[in-house]
C-alpha cells in the first residue's frame, strides 16, 4: 500500500467516525434520527405535526 492510499484509508475512517460520533450524541441528546424528514416509522425521535407554514413541531 503506497502513502497516497493510506492517508485517504485514514481519511475515510476519520469521516466515518466523525458521522458516527454526531449521529450518537444526537441519540443521546433525544434529538432523534439525524436527517430524518418525518416519514420513517422506524425512528421514535422524528415524527412531527406540520403546521401551514411549512415548520414542523415536535410531538411530546
Amino acid at each position: 500500500m503506497n502513502l497516497s492510499t493510506l492517508i485517504v484509508l485514514l481519511v475515510v475512517i476519520l469521516l466515518a467516525g466523525l458521522a458516527a460520533r454526531s449521529i450518537y450524541k444526537d441519540k443521546k441528546s433525544g434529538k432523534g434520527c439525524s436527517g430524518c424528514a418525518g416519514g420513517c416509522s422506524a425512528c421514535s425521535g422524528c415524527h412531527s405535526v406540520g403546521s401551514r407554514t411549512g415548520h414542523k413541531q415536535k410531538i411530546s
